[in-house]
């Protein structure tokens, strides 16, 4: 069996992650390469040398769809790799496979992965998704969501994100050390926030608008992910009145160790699969808060792993930032200890072990 994993467009986020976690697991099993963009350095890196790295993308924006050496280039890996299997780990990389998949002589086994619960428009449905031989959905909400709107049913196959549990593990007795090698206040409550920059999907101006409302002089919040670091984060943390009290560090490496030096983990998103960052805030032993979106209620249970509110809710993101302060030692650790348990759930070995299964399935139907 062989398998291509493809992905799109540099950069950094859940979906990329996810697809180096998965591919490297799968290679331990099978014989799989990745066609990625040219120059996507944090794959590069990762991969290079632990499975065979296929380039096609020359990423200039948003004109990358336009240019036709990235469909010929595409065209051409599969061709001459004979693969059985191909994965569009995104919505842009299905619609590169969409477009060169009549010019194939051979037809591969074609895997969707739909990250959201978003509904595709007819027209996409139609002409794109029609020719998906399964459609992986990473949790069971975007499951339900997709089956409810008749989004083939037939072709849906649950398989949830993974969480890498030999990088993301409670270190609580390394809290002081690591405050002091990432220049954090020793005496101040630390909340953290993961997620790239995007307001109309992770709703960081939301977050930002609650922790204005929580009253804590002593608190800090620290936002972590692409552009976080940039103008726009900073002028609106500067109208909500709280330069020097949140700080947005960018895009970091080291993720492990920020989240094993704070003491809360806070998420506001809009629209989420499965919410890798919040598994891996849990995996760490954090108590954390998030609203329901996407998948997220099926594993975080407000009061009993961590705290939940609806989508939205600014008033109830800052009312449960001021219960996890209230917190005592023992409620705290109590928690904590949960949220691991549940994050354990969750290991990438278990979702690649269901990728295996459909492939094994697909290759079966050929």
């Amino acid at each position: 069996m062989k398998v291509l994993e493809v992905i799109d467009k540099k950069g950094w986020c859940g979906t990329k992650e996810q697809t180096f976690l998965i591919t490297k697991e799968l290679a331990k099993h099978i014989d799989v390469h990745l066609a990625l963009p040219f120059e996507h350095r944090e794959l590069i890196d990762r991969l290079d040398g632990v499975v065979p790295l296929k380039f096609y993308e020359m990423d200039n924006g948003g004109l990358r769809r336009y240019n036709l050496k990235n469909y010929k280039r595409l065209l051409n890996i599969i061709i001459e790799g004979n693969y059985d299997i191909v994965v569009a780990n995104s919505s842009t990389t299905f619609n590169y496979l969409r477009l060169i998949y009549p010019f194939l002589k051979k037809k591969p086994k074609l895997v969707a992965v739909r990250r959201s619960g978003f509904i595709p428009s007819s027209i996409s449905k139609n002409f794109k998704y029609k020719i998906a031989d399964k459609i992986v959905v990473v949790s069971s909400d975007v499951y339900e969501n997709l089956k409810e709107a008749d989004f083939f049913p037939e072709k849906l196959v649950p398989i949830e994100s993974g969480v890498d549990l030999g990088r993301f593990a409670p270190e609580p007795f390394r809290k002081k050390e690591l405050r002091e090698k990432l220049g954090f206040p020793k005496d101040k409550k630390i909340f953290v926030n993961v997620a790239n920059w995007q307001l109309w999907r992770k709703g960081q101006d939301i977050l930002l608008e609650a922790f204005a409302q929580l009253d804590c002089e002593d608190c800090v919040l620290y936002l972590v992910g692409n552009n976080t670091d940039k103008e726009e984060a900073k002028r609106l943390i500067k109208d909500f009145g709280l330069e020097g009290r949140v700080f947005g560090l960018g895009f970091r490496e080291d993720v492990p160790d920020i989240l094993n030096a704070s003491d809360f983990f806070v998420l506001s998103s809009h629209s989420e699969g499965i919410a890798g960052a919040l598994l891996q805030a849990m995996a760490t032993g954090k108590v954390v808060l998030s609203t329901l979106a996407g998948g997220i209620g099926e594993y975080l249970k407000d009061g009993v792993n961590g705290f939940a509110v609806s989508v939205g809710d600014v008033k109830g993101l800052s009312a449960k930032m001021e219960k996890m302060l209230s917190l005592s030692e023992e409620e705290y650790d109590k928690i904590s200890k949960e949220a691991v348990k549940t994050a354990s759930r969750y290991s990438i070995e278990n979702t690649a072990q269901k990728y295996l299964e459909l492939f094994r399935e697909l290759a079966k139907e050929s």
